[in-house]
């Protein structure tokens, strides 16, 4: 028989609160909001027979809420790795695309056309946020080679680690959709990287 795959069930936090307005949040810390919490235990409830080995989270409130909530069934306490945590969106964090657009548009212009190259003015690119993450994700992975761990992070992280992954340009990062309290789960087997769930909404 050959090793066992190693799974990792890759969740972005429950939906924050403000939500609605949909601002750029990234290293702002807000709290999960009700239906977040909701969306999380939905999760929580799905993975409660995965045999979860450990569970991992970013920093940030929102994250380290939503893996607290993943792994008491497991009886597990969340490791915190704050290169995990959402890019850095400097000073465009706190506002609406609207604003932004009024107040930064050619910077605005610049980042839409090349989002996966292009940083945030006073904040980080995609290949910075791949630079810190992909290194803690693998790490995370040899510690548990073989068996089956979650990770709760962001948008742009999962995406991020997810494009790194499956050898996607990150030009392509939006092309990954990560929902609020959504699950998508790889498979590390002998030939590498595979999707087995992308993006899979809980169920409220």
């Amino acid at each position: 028989m050959g090793a066992r795959a190693t799974l990792i069930y890759l969740l972005r936090h429950g939906e924050v609160v403000l939500a609605e307005t949909r601002r750029f949040i990234g290293h702002l810390d807000v709290p999960l909001g009700a239906r977040g919490e909701r969306q999380s235990r939905a999760q929580a409830a799905r993975l409660a027979g995965a045999k979860l080995a450990a569970v991992f989270t970013s920093d940030l409130a929102r994250a380290r809420r939503t893996a607290e909530i993943i792994a008491s069934p497991h009886g597990l306490t969340p490791t915190v790795i704050p290169q995990l945590r959402e890019m850095a969106m400097g000073r465009w964090e706190g506002r609406t695309a609207a604003e932004i657009r009024e107040s930064d548009p050619t910077a605005f212009a610049d980042w839409m056309a090349r989002i996966g190259e292009f940083p945030f003015p006073e904040g980080e690119s995609v290949p910075d946020l791949r630079a810190r993450a992909w290194p803690a994700f693998e790490a995370i992975v040899a510690a548990h080679a073989g068996e089956s761990v979650a990770i709760v992070a962001h948008g742009g992280t999962n995406r991020a680690l997810l494009c790194t992954a499956l050898g996607l340009e990150l030009r392509r990062i939006l092309a990954l959709g990560q929902d609020y309290g959504a699950l998508s789960v790889l498979e590390r087997g002998a030939d590498g990287w595979r999707l087995v769930r992308l993006n899979e909404p809980p169920m409220l």
